[in-house]
């Protein structure tokens, strides 16, 4: 593999100046926007002169993942509930993979982050009494999902967080605006450091088209990558801009065999692609059993939480019922719950689903596994910083090293609200200096939209849930021939189609390096999983000729940090 060192794009015909600059609205870049603005007003100069945050999104402010987060945030809230207790099932659904510091951080300080959401505005499901409602998902041993809207949690912590944003006059938002690439300066000992970020801003006056936006940080809080498969749960802004971008300016990407295929998507048909409707875990939290054509549970004797066991064990436990019927999909049952449960509980869920010709109340729901989560992404420290000076990433963009090779459900969410408070107080108490961006010596390039299409095809086929070493060859080398532009010319379409082509890439590179069966990642040709020596991560950074790909400890427990 040898992409391009950045995309192809116009020079600058605009500049700004700010001082810290986060990519991304979701949880996680509007909450580390928050506590950045509220952190750096302290640090204002003699001459009342404070930093200044800008938030740059692709679309409009409610766009992204979070929007469509349906189960809930994990957090140890409820009675008989601890930190332990989430730390010791995150490790477990992580599949010997997780950076033990990273989790402990996560789970010790969710509750507090959970309860500032509260403080903000987020209207969480209650009892008469208003305690939060607490249900379980696949994984967790004991009930600790906080949920809104019975089903529609994200969207409202989405609410609440662009209400506050939105709300707050020193946050600059910057919206219909595409990251296209890092703006370097050489850094201490010659390392490139970051000095901004080039955008390209769609209908913002002034500052429309391509242009140069100067800052002393970047926070990537850009999402995942969904698009890169033919079916997945992700919004059609999901094209893995982030991981792209940071990997172009030198970053390590982490893990990033490690994707996660949820469960239970409804079916649609052989030929339905792109976005599909999600039925979230919490619907078998709820008592919702898996079935084959025949009837006969899925998961029976699979794993002794059956249903509700790790999503990486029920995906896998679906797709081999799939090859030995022969059927296109399972069924999920949930017609036990009636009318008014569904109504009450799942009310986005049960409008979705009508919409595509079934009602749960009485019909069975035809489910597939499809792409979710991606576990892996941009390194980085406790404290969010890559390796990279000046560049942060949080999120579904990073890998903090708390999933491991699978995700625990629901920890997502609370990932984003935890390392996005972590970076605000890591730049809080040590802003990097303002650089000055120097000239841009990497080879540009381009892939065609029209390849789109073909990437999302390759990867489903070879890189998906099943993989093996014929098959992700076969892969690498289809993705190598897309980087022939042909006549694309510098746009939004042909960016994201080459940063999809570069993460693709980096992804089949990693899976054809671990050669063992984990968490989220199988291969057919290494059937053992959990082999102990691979328990490290696998790593890639960009070299004059493509990825140089390292395999790197895993992280420091929490003993060893404190």
């Amino acid at each position: 593999m040898s992409p391009p060192r950045r995309l192809l794009a116009p020079e600058p015909g605009w500049t700004s100046f700010t001082d810290v600059v986060v990519v991304g609205s979701g949880v996680a870049g509007l909450t580390a926007a928050l506590r950045i603005d509220a952190l750096l007003a302290r640090t204002a100069g003699p001459d009342g002169v404070r930093p200044s945050v800008t938030v740059v999104t692709k679309d409009d402010l409610s766009a992204g993942s979070t929007t469509w987060a349906q189960g809930g945030i994990a957090a140890a809230l409820g009675p008989g509930d601890s930190p332990q207790e989430h730390l010791d099932d995150t490790l477990e659904a992580g599949a010997g993979l997780c950076d033990v510091a990273a989790v402990r951080a996560l789970v010790t300080e969710g509750p507090d982050r959970v309860r500032e959401l509260v403080a903000l505005g987020t209207r969480f499901d209650q009892s008469p009494v208003g305690e939060l409602l607490l249900t379980r998902e696949g994984g967790h041993h004991r009930d600790r999902i906080a949920h809104a809207g019975g089903d529609a949690t994200g969207r409202e912590i989405q609410r609440a967080l662009v209400a506050a944003v939105r709300a707050a006059p020193t946050i600059e938002v910057v919206e219909h605006a595409l990251a296209v690439d890092l703006l370097l300066a050489d850094g201490s000992g010659g390392v490139p450091a970051v000095a901004g970020v080039t955008l390209h801003v769609m209908g913002e006056g002034q500052r429309d088209g391509v242009g140069a936006l100067h800052c002393r940080a970047v926070v990537l809080a850009s999402g995942g990558l969904g698009q890169l498969f033919a079916a997945t749960t992700n919004p059609p802004v999901a094209t893995g801009d982030g991981t792209a971008l940071a990997y172009r300016a030198g970053a390590t990407i982490r893990d990033l065999e490690f994707v996660q295929f949820h469960p239970t998507v409804m079916w649609l048909g052989e030929d339905s692609r792109g976005q599909q409707p999600l039925i979230s875990e919490a619907v078998r939290g709820e008592g919702a059993v898996l079935l084959d054509h025949e009837g006969r549970r899925v998961t029976e004797g699979v794993h002794p939480m059956g249903d509700l066991a790790p999503r990486d064990v029920v995906a896998k436990a679906i797709n081999r019922r799939m090859r030995e019927t022969g059927q296109p999909h399972v069924w999920l049952d949930a017609t036990a719950f009636g009318a008014r449960r569904w109504e009450e509980r799942f009310p986005t869920i049960l409008t979705s689903a009508r919409s595509h010709g079934v009602d749960p109340v009485t019909d069975l729901i035809p489910v597939v596994p499809a792409c979710h989560y991606a576990s892996g992404g941009v390194a980085t420290d406790l404290d969010g910083q890559t390796d990279v000076p000046g560049l942060f990433a949080c999120g579904e963009v990073a890998c903090s090293g708390v999933h491991g090779a699978n995700r625990l459900a629901s920890n997502s969410l609370l990932e984003g609200l935890v390392f996005g408070h972590r970076i605000a107080s890591r730049l809080a108490a040590d802003l990097p200096p303002r650089r000055t961006p120097g000239p841009d010596p990497r080879v540009a390039g381009l892939a065609h939209r029209d390849r789109l299409g073909e990437v999302q095809q390759t990867m489903t086929a070879y890189a998906g849930v099943l993989r093996s070493a014929a098959g992700l060859h076969r892969a690498r080398a289809d993705l190598a021939a897309m980087w022939d532009s042909g006549d694309a010319a510098p746009g939004t379409r042909h960016w994201e189609t080459s940063n999809l082509v570069t993460v693709g890439q980096l992804l089949v590179d990693a899976a054809l390096r671990r050669e063992e069966t984990r968490g989220s990642h199988w291969r057919e040709d290494f059937p053992e999983a959990d082999d102990a020596s691979w328990c490290c991560h696998v790593d890639a950074r960009a070299g004059a000729d493509g990825p140089q790909q390292s395999l790197s400890p895993l992280g420091p427990t929490d003993e060893e940090v404190r």
